[in-house]
């Protein structure tokens, strides 16, 4: 066949002309001459087909990717071999080639393609609620009848910190942007629901207690209709600490642990261990506290009987022997507390 264009007969014709006017005009590749890409200022997450990446990518990184995604290769091309190279960065605006190499009906060319990829820095919407101090939930931390201690505080405090650095690897938003501190506790405003979820169980892990969720409407969506909610999250930690009398089922007992799921300690009656789910929270009484534990001395023994000194009136109070009491000896001091008028000692 005759090529019309170089005159060209013992020549592969793609269509009506030769290969080699074919490969003459051919481009295997398009580009656009300008390629803009949104970053984040703060964050450097990138915006991608109206959705914003929540990991942190090099600039760098920004810019292969951005090429990568607006080269279209032509049909025709095959086993092509591409390579990315940024020439120079001025200001926000890099120069950058493009270059191809394949094979293109049996033939294999090159080719070079210049571009330039505008970094256009903006804030992301992430970024934005951060800066305005956004929040989504507020962990109100109190005490159920008493006051909070000032230990306790400096705890819970640091129980927070340390929980929303932990999430802030899954959620931007773990953050705490106010902590405001009212008489009858603290409450910890926290960016996401999830992560103030992640401190209430955080801070119930550490002191026990409830957990109790409040929803607020603070606003409506007017795109929607639908109302904008925040919420509250109560984390009310027991009137009672370790070493505390509390009564649950006629049982006396003495707390010698707290945690998420129970309180356990001793039956000061019988010795034997009891354990009480915090569901029950409701059903247990605060009898004592162990700041009333008093100290006194031996001052008589039997094998039945262990006889000391009261206290309050330094009288003679004979008590029963029991196992745990049998490695002391006269003179020594022991521990006791006084409930509804009777006397128990304490190991």
């Amino acid at each position: 066949m005759f090529c019309p264009e170089c005159g060209s007969t013992d020549k592969k014709m793609i269509g009506n002309i030769c290969i080699n006017c074919f490969l003459k005009d051919f481009q295997m590749i398009e580009l656009p001459k300008r390629i803009e890409v949104q970053i984040c200022s703060h964050c450097n997450s990138k915006l991608e087909e109206g959705k914003w990446s929540e990991e942190f990518i090099p600039e760098e990184e920004i810019i292969y990717r951005a090429l990568e995604r607006n080269i279209k290769i032509d049909d025709k091309v095959s086993n092509e071999i591409i390579n990315l190279e940024i020439d120079q960065m001025k200001g926000t605006i890099a120069k950058c080639y493009v270059e191809i190499v394949g094979d293109v009906e049996g033939t294999e060319i090159e080719e070079t393609q210049e571009t330039e990829v505008k970094i256009l820095k903006t804030v992301c919407p992430t970024c934005s609620k951060i800066q305005s101090g956004y929040y989504e939930s507020v962990i109100q931390f109190r005490a159920d009848k008493r006051e909070i201690k000032s230990e306790e505080y400096d705890k819970a405090d640091e129980i927070v910190e340390k929980t929303l650095i932990k999430q802030l690897k899954n959620d931007k938003l773990a953050y705490c942007p106010q902590i405001a501190k009212p008489k009858e506790g603290h409450d910890y405003y926290i960016g996401s629901l999830k992560s103030g979820r992640k401190v209430a169980e955080a801070l119930k892990e550490e002191f026990g207690g409830t957990i109790k969720e409040s929803p607020r409407l603070i606003s409506e969506d007017k795109s929607t209709g639908k109302g904008l909610y925040r919420i509250w999250i109560s984390v009310r930690i027991p009137e009672f600490e370790i070493n505390d009398f509390i009564m649950f089922e006629d049982k006396l007992i003495q707390v010698t642990s707290i945690d998420k799921n129970r309180i356990v300690g001793n039956d000061i009656k019988t010795g034997k261990k009891q354990n009480i789910p915090l569901k029950n929270m409701e059903k247990i009484k605060l009898i004592k506290k162990s700041s009333d534990i008093e100290t006194t001395t031996i001052i008589s023994m039997s094998p039945s009987t262990i006889q000391i000194l009261d206290p309050a009136d330094y009288s003679a109070v004979d008590l029963e022997m029991k196992d745990e009491f049998a490695n002391y000896n006269i003179g020594d001091e022991i521990r006791l507390i006084k409930i509804d008028n009777y006397t128990y000692l304490l190991n």
